[in-house]
């Protein structure tokens, strides 16, 4: 099991916890500071529980970010990795850095995270831990990949338009499967890996998709 995998598993586990009276809750207790917003907190704790403790404690999205910019700037990407950190950025608040998730997967124009302190009806500070989908443009995700899961980045190919710059013995099979609406989003949001890509193109040279 990978790094990112040990601390989705135990952030699964917590799914459907819920704060108690005055907004006290375990990872606020664990952290130090109970009784406040507590989203960076879970993903503290998630780390910490996973024996991978990220290497700045802080029980704020933004300051966990200006560290990360400061100090490891290389660990702040594009490139999603199960389990990795993601700092979302909701329209119309005052802050650019209004909560955090656990990454676990992204499917055409939406991401999937596990959340501390999140609700349908109030997405930064809910007081559950949940299962959350929300739409990209909606989400405006930053990743954090700390160091310890960088190598498990592996390149992602989003658009037909990347797959035919860099793989162009592919795109006659992905755009087929884009049209046919097994590939989900039209041709942009496609995350798909390299071995994932080549798979396709074995399968359609069988005759698997005809």
């Amino acid at each position: 099991m990978t790094r990112g995998e040990a601390v989705l598993a135990v952030a699964s586990r917590e799914i459907g916890y819920h704060e108690g009276p005055g907004k006290h809750n375990k990872y606020g207790e664990w952290f130090g500071l109970d009784r406040v917003p507590w989203c960076m907190e879970f993903d503290q704790w998630c780390y910490h529980e996973a024996e991978f403790d990220l290497p700045f404690k802080t029980a704020s999205c933004g300051e966990l970010l200006r560290w990360y910019q400061a100090n490891q700037p290389e660990c702040i990407t594009d490139r999603s990795v199960r389990g990795c950190i993601v700092i979302f950025n909701f329209p119309n608040t005052k802050y650019s850095t209004d909560h955090t998730g656990l990454f676990v997967k992204r499917e055409g124009d939406y991401i999937t995270t596990i959340d501390g302190n999140t609700s349908g009806g109030n997405n930064s500070n809910g007081g559950w831990v949940q299962q959350r989908t929300r739409k990209l443009s909606y989400a405006n995700p930053t990743y954090i990949v700390p160091r310890g899961l960088e190598e498990e980045i592996v390149k992602r190919y989003n658009t037909v338009a990347e797959i035919e710059k860099e793989l162009p013995w592919a795109v006659a099979t992905i755009n087929k499967l884009v049209i046919s609406g097994a590939l989900q989003g039209s041709g942009v949001g496609l995350d798909l890996s390299y071995d994932m890509i080549r798979l396709l193109v074995i399968n359609d040279r069988a005759g698997a998709y005809a």
